[in-house]
């Protein structure tokens, strides 16, 4: 007996010394209503906006209405499991995505969770909140180094450059997305010290659709250099809403680092759908076509995310390219209106173009980029000049031909070197080109190389003049890329064209 009152006496004093007086206060609520992925949960009177709560069963939500008497939460995740009565616990985190280089290549979920099956990511960046305040006027500097796409007519005529936000807008299957994973592709072909962080985000698409964007990238070897954040149909609408404030966020981590990332919105109408969605949910005013009064400013604060720092903030940038989904054409709708007065120009995909065979489908005339241009190398700014010219009077000529018979030879002349400009515009998916091949093509297009080549042969042409130019004149990209000013290499491709024509026929 007196053993047994010495080990409890003994064990009691053991614990007395481990007694700790520190007390961790939870805030725990009660959910008052639950359904369509939002709860209404009362007794959270110190909860945050944006801050994640935990409902009882494990799953997270979002503190999205503070009200007098309530908070109104988005969840993230299944709600079906959730019931009226349940506890909610706020966790003091506002609601954030982990960050680093080891998410390169994978795809993860809004909350930076993988997807792919590929184990866990320890991300060594920390965690960022997934709504941040953009770069400030005086941490920014001028666009000044562009982003080649691969494709000839967007970098010589609508150029984009590091930290620029340059929409991309078109009806449905007219090459949007296949535009921006060709860029991403492409971007393989940059030199060392050149390179260029890829972040995809999809909102609201199929997740086959996804599932066939990622194995597009890993078969072409993209996936080495690209983050795929992914919020499918099948989420949840919230999921939907913060997707591309998680993909920026990622991407911000490597702009503050002094890298360069470029993240893609695929796409903001859907985005702006699911935002209709959960506010309408939680009894938000509904304004035009029942949007809230803030659509503006839910695309306005995540495109402004998107910068080109200054050398003193690390001289890192981020690119954005927005996509934006049109009905029958109609640029002047509420949401891409709003769009394309946020961004700095926007490439419209026209849908009578692509089914007439004209890939990328790209409406030169409404199409803009605004600071694009200061971004472009000094050769491709060079060969670019003669190219814009030639095709807007192409374009006047066109229209005008249309209802005259007897043609001059000058004019005949503009409208036939025209025609095989444009057919050297031309280019198939999943084939972007590198700039000193850009620059080769467009020089001998400008310069009439071509006037002697049948329209339907233009192709062929190109195809042999690459060929020819990469074998006989090996030292060609070197010399472009040295000081990347065409007078390095006008003399090379003058006489290498003129040695190709000798023997093509």
């Amino acid at each position: 007996m007196v053993d047994r009152t010495q080990d409890f006496t003994s064990g009691l004093l053991e614990q007395i010394k481990g007694f700790s007086r520190d007390v961790q206060a939870v805030e725990v609520g009660t959910v008052l209503e639950v359904g369509d992925g939002i709860a209404r949960v009362t007794g959270l009177p110190n909860v945050r906006a944006q801050e994640l709560v935990e409902f009882s069963n494990g799953t997270l939500g979002v503190a999205f209405n503070l009200e007098e008497d309530n908070v109104g939460i988005i969840i993230l995740g299944e709600y079906i499991d959730i019931n009226e009565g349940d506890e909610v616990r706020a966790t003091g985190r506002i609601n954030s995505v982990p960050v680093g280089p080891e998410l390169v290549g994978r795809v993860v979920n809004v909350l930076g969770e993988p997807l792919d099956g590929k184990g866990p990511i320890n991300a060594s960046g920390g965690i960022y909140a997934v709504e941040r305040i953009a770069p400030g006027v005086m941490e920014r500097q001028n666009v000044f180094r562009p982003v080649q796409t691969g494709y000839r007519v967007v970098d010589a005529l609508i150029p984009i450059g590091r930290g620029q936000r340059e929409l991309i807008i078109g009806d449905r299957g007219t090459g949007k997305t296949a535009l921006c994973l060709d860029t991403i592709i492409n971007q393989k072909n940059n030199r060392p010290g050149d390179e260029l962080i890829c972040i995809y985000v999809a909102i609201g698409k199929r997740a086959a659709e996804i599932r066939r964007v990622v194995a597009t990238l890993e078969e072409y070897g993209a996936m080495s250099h690209t983050i795929v954040v992914a919020a499918s149909a099948s989420d949840p609408a919230a999921m939907q809403y913060l997707a591309p404030y998680a993909g920026c966020a990622i991407g911000e981590y490597f702009m503050e680092n002094g890298k360069d990332a470029l993240v893609i919105y695929d796409d903001l109408s859907k985005h702006a759908w699911a935002y209709r969605q959960v506010s309408l949910l939680l009894r938000r005013p509904p304004g035009r076509e029942a949007y809230p009064g803030d659509v503006f400013y839910l695309h306005s604060r995540l495109l402004e995310r998107a910068a080109q720092l200054s050398k003193e903030r690390g001289g890192g940038s981020l690119t954005a390219l927005p996509i934006i989904e049109t009905l029958l054409g109609d640029i002047a709708a509420y949401v891409p209106t709003n769009v394309i007065s946020i961004t700095d120009g926007q490439i419209f995909l026209e849908g009578d173009l692509f089914y007439s065979g004209q890939r990328p489908a790209l409406n030169v005339g409404i199409s803009v980029s605004r600071v694009g241009g200061d971004a472009q190398t000094k050769a491709m700014k060079k060969i670019a000049g003669p190219l814009k010219v030639d095709l807007a009077q192409f374009r006047a000529l066109a229209a005008f031909a249309q209802f005259g018979s007897g043609l001059d030879k000058d004019t005949q002349a503009r409208l036939d070197r025209g025609m095989r400009l444009t057919e050297l515009m031309k280019q198939p998916q999943f084939q972007p080109e590198a700039l000193h091949k850009q620059v080769a093509i467009i020089f001998a297009g400008t310069r009439g190389h071509l006037d002697h080549v049948p329209v339907s042969r233009v192709k062929e042409w190109e195809a042999g003049f690459l060929r020819f130019l990469e074998t006989q004149y090996p030292d060609y990209p070197n010399k472009l890329y040295e000081k990347l000013t065409f007078e390095n290499v006008e003399e090379i491709l003058t006489t290498a064209v003129k040695d190709f024509n000798a023997t093509w026929n």
